[in-house]
């Protein structure tokens, strides 16, 4: 069953096209995410789905809600976690859901059930009284991700969810995002550039300047590189390159003054390769494939910072519609 179907969806900022034409669906209880650079358009994509902005062109239906016609029922069948943090800091946690709470229409004895639920779910429950500008980074995280389960949620949107937090912060909050999955069932809907938070994906959407260029589990997206990757410094790079290509007949890229090249299986090729090759190698490297030599080869470019993003460009579109 999909909790999320998209089809040929666009949206526009003047000249630019931030989303371009995209279609996909999320099937209900998985982890879906959407990996890109900054400025691919991954916020655009999930605002529109938030029902934040208005498509431009296309359709796109949240738990058999249509994002255009029926903006309402979309908003009180999904949780949301930004980027930014959007928490009253002079509040304490438990005062701040209950904001959120009252404003998705839940009853007082609902609330009172469901608050120990979702705090001792992020392990906030003993700094429910607490005022939140006394949290740390990962805590303000977790309870903007207990906020936005308080109603109960069809499906969680989780924009960037661990931007600007230490690796090992990073890891805890994923620890509890899985810990949602396993036990609400919950479909959940993530947008990363983090290349090592994109394997905890069931399907992972690859978004580039608005397109959509690959989808599919990580393990099977990896399977398009062509497998295991073998780097090589030499101090004649030109010669080597001409040595690997002549006598092994394998396709080779300098990058980064190194050679790569693509190998079915870099355990048993690596004693060939040193047998059959007479130019001195300096350091050999080798290695399994991962997202981010999927999206090389996919787009001819690593994950990067954009100039002109889109989300500063969304920002300044919602600012002026207020």
């Amino acid at each position: 069953m999909n909790i999320i179907e998209v089809k040929n969806l666009i949206k526009k900022y003047g000249q630019l096209t931030a989303v371009n034409d995209i279609s996909f669906t999320v099937k209900k209880g998985e982890i879906f995410g959407l990996l890109g650079p900054n400025g691919a358009g991954k916020s655009t994509t999930i605002s529109m789905l938030a029902t934040l902005l208005a498509p431009d062109a296309g359709e796109a239906l949240v738990n058999g809600f249509n994002v255009s016609g029926q903006r309402n029922s979309v908003r009180k069948s999904l949780g949301l976690v930004f980027q930014d943090s959007s928490l009253d800091d002079k509040l304490t946690a438990a005062e701040n859901l209950y904001f959120h709470a009252d404003l998705y229409h839940v009853d007082k004895g609902s609330f009172r059930e469901r608050l120990p639920e979702v705090l001792k779910l992020v392990d906030l429950w003993d700094r429910r009284d607490n005022i939140v500008r006394t949290f740390s980074g990962g805590m303000k995280r977790r309870l903007e991700i207990a906020r936005g389960l308080i109603h109960y949620p069809a499906v969680m949107f989780l924009d960037e969810p661990t931007i600007g937090l230490d690796p090992q912060t990073r890891f805890n909050i994923w620890e509890y995002i899985l810990k949602l999955k396993q036990e609400k069932d919950m479909t959940i809907f993530m947008t990363t550039h983090y290349l090592n938070e994109a394997e905890y994906c069931d399907r992972i959407a690859i978004i580039d300047r608005g397109k959509i260029v690959a989808l599919d589990s990580p393990a099977n997206l990896k399977k398009l590189v062509g497998g295991d990757i073998i780097t090589l410094m030499a101090a004649n790079l030109e010669k080597l390159r001409q040595e690997i290509e002549a006598k092994l007949n394998l396709k080779v890229k300098i990058e980064d003054s190194k050679i790569k090249i693509e190998v079915a299986d870099g355990d048993k090729f690596l004693p060939k390769l040193f047998h059959e090759l007479e130019e001195k190698i300096l350091s050999v490297e080798l290695r399994k494939p991962t997202l981010d030599d999927v999206f090389l080869n996919l787009t001819g470019k690593k994950i990067r910072e954009e100039d002109a993003s889109a989300k500063e460009l969304m920002r300044r579109h919602i600012a002026m519609r207020r």
